[in-house]
């Protein structure tokens, strides 16, 4: 026999922030544009109520693929939005996930009760429905300080790719322009690259082409602490 609580208790939902590299290397996030009150036709995050006996994080799987079509990408949990005030329908509380994917392998298509999906650049969003504005930002924050610690983003390049190409991916990622000179050499002190052939027909001066080496980063990251993990990967220091 069901237990009957004698008080109320909020709903819970789930929303996901996934952040996408396309081939300009603009950083966008993945928005629908809601079909029903509260907040028709406003652009939100996709998500949903968390059905009984459901697992966050398949809730969110589940709600991403039903809203946008995307599946099958790996979303850690970002942080939990509780305001008393964040949605009109009563007591809700959001546990919010996010990723950073190339959205050129995830193609978009709106389906159950949102209008439309689509990419949106992260520095032009639309006003966003509920309290997604507070969400993006955190969102945002967390993958730019994650970026600077961990080796993030090596699965948005070509399996070839120069250093060149990879400092544009941290550029872009973290919004700043870095120094050349010191990029690179922390990123040779990491020894976490492969170094291979020169390119060739190219109309400038060619560079030598690289492979991220996951064994060897996954060996980096075992035998130094964080502290030093930081270090050695924070570009900004």
């Amino acid at each position: 026999m069901a237990y009957t609580y004698e008080y109320p208790r909020p709903s819970l939902t789930v929303d996901c922030i996934i952040f996408g590299l396309d081939h300009g290397n603009k950083l966008k996030v993945l928005l629908i544009q809601r079909g029903y009150d509260p907040y028709k036709d406003c652009w939100a995050f996709p998500g949903g109520f968390v059905d009984m006996g459901e697992e966050l994080d398949k809730a969110a799987q589940r709600e991403l693929e039903e809203e946008t079509g995307v599946k099958d990408i790996f979303m850690e949990q970002l942080y939990t939005f509780g305001s008393v005030d964040r949605d009109p329908r009563g007591r809700v509380i959001s546990v919010a996930y996010y990723a950073l994917v190339n959205l050129e392998k995830h193609k978009v298509k709106a389906a159950s009760d949102a209008k439309n999906a689509g990419w949106f650049e992260v520095d032009q969003l639309p006003k966003l429905a509920f309290d997604h504005h507070k969400i993006f930002d955190v969102a945002i924050t967390r993958l730019r300080n994650k970026v600077r610690y961990q080796a993030v983003g090596f699965e948005l390049l070509p399996e070839k790719f120069t250093l060149s190409q990879l400092q544009q991916l941290y550029e872009t990622i973290l919004g700043v322009k870095l120094n050349k000179r010191n990029f690179r050499s922390r990123i040779a002190k990491m020894g976490i690259l492969k170094q291979l052939e020169l390119q060739t027909g190219v109309a400038h001066r060619p560079a030598y082409l690289y492979q991220f080496d996951k064994e060897k980063y996954n060996k980096f990251i075992k035998e130094k602490t964080e502290g030093l993990i930081k270090r050695a990967i924070d570009f900004e220091i």
